[in-house]
């Protein structure tokens, strides 16, 4: 039976990986003992080699229920493949209704995960390597209960 669970578990891994067509780049960096720091940057870098198609950039936030805010606010960056910084700019998201309490995004028991966009329909201009660097912006640090911060590039709609 394990056996079966294993197979099953394995076969849902590669239809969702395999259906996934519009990504382009995605990664998270978990913070340790979930604490994000005010200094801490976290830096992705992604390959764009279509230009003449719009892209999608995302925020993909995890935290816990403990979270002692309702939202959360981000800088981001975003250099070009000759490092010079093209664009940059406050966020706001909401990880949890600032009334109920009741957290956003999909999870089940203490974890939820919100999945924002940072950037909707942009044209890169040039084919090659950008860096997209975030922190925090909370004026806390370190902010407690952020698990892991991430990015997802994908081709727009």
């Amino acid at each position: 039976m394990k056996f079966l669970n294993l197979i099953i578990l394995f076969a849902a891994i590669i239809f969702q990986t395999s259906c996934d067509n519009k990504r382009v780049y995605e990664t998270n960096i978990d913070f340790k003992e979930n604490k994000w720091f005010e200094d801490t940057l976290c830096t992705y870098s992604f390959e764009i080699e279509d230009i003449s198609i719009p892209y999608n950039v995302m925020y993909i936030v995890r935290n816990s229920l403990n979270y002692q805010f309702y939202n959360l606010y981000v800088t981001y960056y975003l250099f070009d493949i000759s490092k010079k910084q093209i664009s940059s700019e406050l966020h706001e998201m909401q990880l949890m209704d600032s009334k109920t309490g009741a957290p956003f995004g999909s999870g089940m028991g203490e974890i939820f995960t919100n999945r924002v966009f940072a950037l909707q329909k942009i044209k890169f201009p040039k084919k090659g390597k950008y860096t997209f660097k975030v922190k925090q912006y909370m004026r806390k640090s370190p902010l407690e209960e952020i698990l892991s911060f991430g990015i997802r590039v994908e081709k727009a709609e």
